[in-house]
């Protein structure tokens, strides 16, 4: 079993390349839900859903979506004068609506989002870090935005002054985190952003202890390639916080959790492997998650 900590792009290829070398039933991927937003009606669970749609192949290579949807509910509304800053294809709007009619009947996030993973055919699970609300705002420019609201109406402009997660004093890790990370092999960090992607998961009360009296090796991949971001607004927020964009502050930043890092550079003071950690292709990825994960079983367990 193979607990691997995600959100963004980044997390999902590596947990794509992660079920290639260990296959659905031994996979499950904790998700990062701080971004989540009601819109149209519906819970939208961008981290969540953006890696279940990588792990199903389906992902859009915009980064998130579906490939080949529709936008026929977009493109009504727009033409009804509703404003459509943020866009859901068809496929994708109705599989938020599925996980929406679930939690209204009162089931628990964790419970709604399993359907929609069911719904595309995927046996590796993909679990919310916690069922309680919690929802990240971003202070730039002189005022707080919702996170969607900043990176999509705001085109993420404005270097970054400071994170609010919001209600996550209240969440919990669920029993079904606390179960994959007792019962994994191997406790991966993936390559995402560590402020406002690996950050929330973290925040959440009692899970940086969960992740540190795991008994399996826990190990961090940079998401730095070549010093700088592959993808998306990760040098501001680590500016902002004083991560420095290297594996160092990579392993400096998760230095209470971890008992390794993956990264293409050197690091001191943390055991590592050097690797050429670009996961620009199917095979890259597979070889990114196969090299971690033997990296991993290399390190003594706690």
């Amino acid at each position: 079993m193979v607990a691997v900590l995600a959100g963004g792009t980044g997390g999902a290829k590596l947990a794509r390349g992660m079920l290639d070398v260990v296959g659905g039933e031994e996979l499950a991927v904790i998700a990062n839900t701080a971004d989540d937003v009601e819109v149209y009606g519906a819970h939208v669970s961008p981290d969540p859903d953006l890696i279940a749609y990588a792990l199903a192949d389906v992902l859009d290579e915009r980064g998130y979506g579906i490939a080949g949807d529709t936008w026929a509910v977009m493109d009504a509304l727009a033409a009804a004068g509703r404003d459509t800053w943020f866009r859901l294809g068809d496929r994708d709007l109705a599989l938020c609506l599925l996980r929406t009619e679930l939690l209204r009947d009162r089931a628990r996030l964790t419970e709604a989002h399993a359907r929609v993973v069911a719904g595309l055919g995927l046996r590796a699970r993909v679990l919310p870090m916690a069922d309680e609300p919690v929802r990240t705002h971003v202070h730039a420019n002189g005022r707080r935005r919702p996170f969607q609201e900043f990176m999509i109406v705001d085109g993420a402009t404005g270097p970054v002054e400071g994170v609010e997660l919001r209600g996550v004093e209240a969440a919990r890790p669920t029993p079904e985190v606390l179960e994959a990370l007792t019962t994994a092999e191997a406790i991966v960090v993936g390559p995402s952003n560590p402020v406002i992607s690996i950050g929330p998961i973290l925040a959440v009360s009692g899970m940086r202890d969960a992740v540190a009296a795991a008994r399996a090796p826990v190990v961090a991949v940079s998401p730095f390639v070549g010093g700088r971001a592959v993808k998306g607004p990760t040098e501001a927020f680590c500016a902002q916080a004083g991560i420095a964009l290297s594996a160092q502050g990579i392993a400096d930043a998760y230095g209470d959790v971890i008992d390794g890092l993956v990264a293409d550079e050197p690091v001191a003071g943390t055991p590592a492997l050097e690797l050429d950690t670009l996961m620009d292709s199917p095979a890259a990825r597979e070889r990114v998650a196969r090299a971690t994960l033997e990296f991993a079983r290399s390190l003594a367990p706690r």
